[in-house]
């Protein structure tokens, strides 16, 4: 039986996963907050834990490294998804993405806004479904400080609480999607490794449902 890898990211994502694996019988042999190793041993010979930055997990299973992962919807539609199958979402870290910006912001009005983003894809096709033409400027972080400093018209990112951005007097002006992070599997390997994947998923999913139960 081959050793199964399995993609993760630090941070809220692995930690609300954590559980679900757990309750599925798959338990890393150490921690990631205090390790330094990049493949962590789980308590099964056939499981093994990758990690990965949150943006890599995608790449890492679209191209065989990790046979599946956990990775927000937001990556997954940013990536686009090609060679992967998303079987399971296990509702966890839950927020949404959306368009944000100063109150009273016109988005249909003649002018072209700037957007300030590391969604480009996303907020790319979002503006062109409304008929919008937009320019996008790619950010990696502290989005909430470019509409404050001029650099652009309207941010698109993740919003959980919407506490940062009322702190920087923004506010979520238009949905784009929900979020919450799923289970994606490269497609080769769901043939390959099917019974392995099969049960996996089986077992992650029973302990999804009875987490919603309990909720």
């Amino acid at each position: 039986m081959s050793v199964l890898n399995i993609a993760l990211s630090k941070g809220r994502i692995f930690d609300e996963t954590l559980p679900l694996f757990a309750a599925a019988g798959i338990e890393p042999l150490e921690s990631p907050q205090s390790s330094r190793k990049l493949i962590l041993p789980s308590n099964r010979d056939d499981v093994q834990f990758l990690i990965v930055r949150a943006s890599d997990v995608p790449t890492y299973v679209q191209h065989g490294g990790a046979h599946l992962g956990v990775v927000g919807k937001d990556v997954l539609m940013e990536h686009g998804g090609d060679g992967l199958v998303e079987p399971l979402d296990l509702h966890i870290a839950k927020c949404r993405l959306m368009v944000a910006g100063f109150p009273n912001t016109n988005l249909n009005g003649a002018q072209r806004l700037r957007v300030a983003t590391k969604y480009a894809n996303c907020a790319r096709a979002h503006f062109a479904n409304h008929a919008r033409q937009v320019e996008i400027i790619k950010l990696y972080g502290s989005m909430e400080l470019a509409p404050l400093v001029g650099l652009c018209d309207l941010i698109v990112d993740v919003v959980d609480s919407g506490a940062t951005l009322a702190a920087n007097g923004l506010e979520p002006l238009e949905h784009i999607a929900d979020i919450s992070s799923r289970i994606v599997v490269n497609r080769a390997a769901l043939k390959t490794n099917n019974s392995q994947i099969s049960e996996l998923l089986t077992k992650l999913d029973a302990a999804v449902q009875q987490t919603i139960a309990q909720s």
